[in-house]
């Protein structure tokens, strides 16, 4: 392949595109921090350090960057059939809760009780998402109405579980802490202890590292990223989830059940993010102290999948990108004095670009002539 080729199908393809649009939102970042008076290599140069110059801060965009894939693919699997689940927020929502109910009072050896809350959270989620798609299949409203108002409702219902003497701290808004049982952090209780903090402070790297709850949520990530493409790409399902979203009467007339594949992908979709609330209980929080408010993976999810190009490794991708940029972004304010709302804005245009990628084509041929 030529070169000319080979920078045509960059400039054209969904890649290139997105790369673009990256340095675009960059771009636009740099303008707002010169006209309010900041310099933007200073602030792009804290937001480098703030991300690579530890092991502690590499570990800790990880950390970010998990709940955010998972949601990512929630709704990059859901538009790739052709339909928008804004609802991941509360399927996240109902798949901490469910993780934290079982993580609390069911009691079960480590290698039965992690499952088990994964797998409750998975089924939660997959209800509140199967429910908005029996809700398009049955009756026609779009699934955008549908999934905000569960999303409302899923947080009440948090609120609401949290005020019950058994299960939450009254007047702290926080659930009682889950076994350990249930928990996926690597060395949680030996850190604390005095091998572990004897060990920490000796080893460097290895050291800083462990500062950050390091848990498998990222092992996870990946997986589900690998499910989606095999789901996808490589199954009669995949197919017939794709084939719906391409076209539903088309696929109708070839012998597809429509109802049902809309219920189908978006209990999927419902099942991923539900699985990434509960991996951030079992891996982070171990309690769902912030679920008495929203805390916007669900929303970001849909950033990143858009970003990603609605693809598993495209997911994986923006998830660390969205990922550096909330966790070593937070950081420029301190270092330079720049407001952090620079990230949202930089977020912002990044995502408006890649919506839009027939103006930049235009843009690029207009360069070219």
């Amino acid at each position: 392949m030529t070169g000319t080729k080979l920078k045509e199908l960059f400039l054209k393809g969904p890649f290139g595109l997105t790369l673009i649009s990256i340095l675009l939102g960059f771009l636009v970042g740099a303008i707002v921090l010169l006209i309010a008076g900041f310099n933007p290599a200073e602030a792009y140069w804290a937001i480098l350090r703030g991300i690579f110059a530890k092991p502690k801060y590499v570990s800790y965009v990880i950390i970010y960057s998990t709940p955010l894939i998972i949601t990512g693919l929630s709704v990059a699997f859901a538009l790739r059939t052709g339909l928008f689940n804004i609802g991941a927020e509360g399927q996240f929502i109902v798949g901490a809760m469910a993780a934290a109910i079982a993580g609390y009072f069911i009691q079960l050896p480590m290698l039965l009780h992690v499952p088990l809350c994964l797998f409750l959270a998975m089924s939660a989620g997959a209800v509140w998402g199967g429910l908005a798609g029996h809700i398009k299949a049955r009756f026609g409203v779009h699934e955008v109405i549908s999934t905000i108002m569960l999303n409302w409702i899923a947080l009440y219902l948090s609120n609401w579980s949290l005020t019950l003497q058994s299960f939450g701290k009254q007047g702290t808004g926080k659930s009682h802490m889950i076994q350990e049982t249930a928990r996926i952090d690597l060395f949680g209780q030996w850190k604390i202890t005095e091998a572990g903090i004897e060990f920490i402070r000796s080893h460097k790297v290895l050291g800083d590292i462990l500062k950050s709850p390091v848990n498998l949520g990222i092992i996870f990530a990946l997986l589900f990223a690998f499910l989606m493409w095999y789901i996808l790409n490589k199954t009669t399902l995949g197919y017939e989830l794709r084939a719906v979203g391409f076209n539903p009467d088309a696929a109708e007339y070839g012998g597809i059940n429509v109802k049902k594949s809309i219920i189908t992908s978006m209990s999927i979709a419902g099942s991923l993010a539900g699985a990434a609330g509960a991996l951030q209980v079992m891996g982070v929080g171990h309690k769902i102290a912030k679920l008495a408010i929203m805390e916007g993976y669900g929303f970001d999810g849909i950033a990143v999948a858009l970003i990603g190009n609605n693809t598993g490794p495209g997911s994986v991708f923006a998830g660390f990108l969205f990922g550096g940029l909330k966790y070593g972004g937070a950081k420029i304010q301190d270092a330079v004095g720049a407001p952090t709302e620079v990230i949202n804005i930089v977020v912002g245009t990044i995502i408006l670009f890649v919506a839009m990628p027939k103006l930049i084509q235009m843009l690029l041929k207009f360069r070219k002539g």
